[in-house]
């Protein structure tokens, strides 16, 4: 049966309407929303059961709320409703391998439902705080680097600005980079500004990384953008987020950690007889 359609402007206020209301996981509430949607074909549709499939079409799309998408997820929400009616009458829910997808469905909604259960009892506290906080300046400790490069596409080309950097100790290099490098950079004299190793190609990274400041790359560098000659001028530390910038990233990660130890925990003191006709279990070596 074809439904009718319904212009854009008004489907849109009613969908901005149900966005204001968070997915019916992310609520505890016993009694449940019997608010409808919409009836199809004489069945009756939640407007939790909608607010549950547009959660997962939102974190999808990134997160980014727009009309356009919550047209394009109520029409797919549609298009799901019939198919499901459609199945129902041909009675396909009989079918071993559609019994056991929906029994692998039910089973991901309950673990999702039982881990947020889990991660929301979970108490993290100042001193597991504190502690995370120190190791996550441990890890993130790395040198910044401020450099310079000319970018040039021919290797013979860059050998002879290398040797031109040599011999006035690299203080022509600006000077040479506006002439000759190719890219957005070369009007700043090849600065490329403070920057982290990660945010550099391999071999662009490695070669800064062996130079002291005041120092260039006597023998150009190639990457997938050209052959480069880097100038390095300066390295520091890079500073940590602090504490209180760094808090909510650390407590998710405490919680993650510690709901990750509890399903261990879980796992390791079920009861598991396992079919070894199906399931081999090697012997640990010793």
């Amino acid at each position: 049966m074809p439904f009718p359609s319904t212009p854009k402007r008004l489907l849109g206020a009613a969908l901005a309407a149900v966005m204001l209301a968070q997915p019916a996981l992310a609520q505890d509430d016993a009694a449940g929303d019997e608010t409808l949607i919409a009836t199809i074909n004489g069945e009756p549709y939640t407007l939790d059961l909608f607010r549950t499939f547009y959660a997962q079409r939102l974190q999808q799309a990134g997160g980014e709320n727009t009309p356009d998408l919550q047209e394009r997820a109520f029409n797919e929400f549609m298009n799901l409703v019939v198919a499901a009616q459609d199945a129902e009458q041909r009675k396909l829910a009989e079918r071993t391998n559609v019994q056991t997808a929906l029994e692998l469905q039910r089973m991901l909604v309950l673990s999702q439902a039982a881990l947020q259960s889990i991660a929301a009892e979970t108490e993290v506290t100042d001193d597991e705080l504190k502690q995370a906080y120190e190791q996550f300046k441990e890890q993130a400790k790395r040198t910044e680097y401020k450099a310079r490069h000319i970018l040039v596409d021919d290797q013979d080309k860059a050998k002879d600005i290398a040797k031109q950097v040599g011999k006035k100790k690299a203080r022509n290099f600006e000077k040479l980079a506006e002439e000759h490098s190719l890219g957005p950079t070369a009007d700043k004299g090849g600065d490329l500004g403070w920057f982290d190793a990660r945010q550099m190609v391999k071999p662009f990274a490695d070669a800064v990384a062996q130079l002291k400041p005041g120092e260039w790359t006597e023998q150009p560098v190639q990457t997938q953008f050209g052959w480069h000659v880097i100038l390095l001028e300066e390295t520091r530390d890079a500073e940590p987020p602090s504490f209180e910038d760094a808090k909510p990233n650390l407590e998710a990660a405490v919680k993650r950690q510690k709901v990750a130890t509890k399903l261990a925990e879980m796992r390791n003191g079920a009861m598991v007889d396992l079919n070894e006709d199906v399931v081999k279990v090697e012997e640990p070596s010793e």
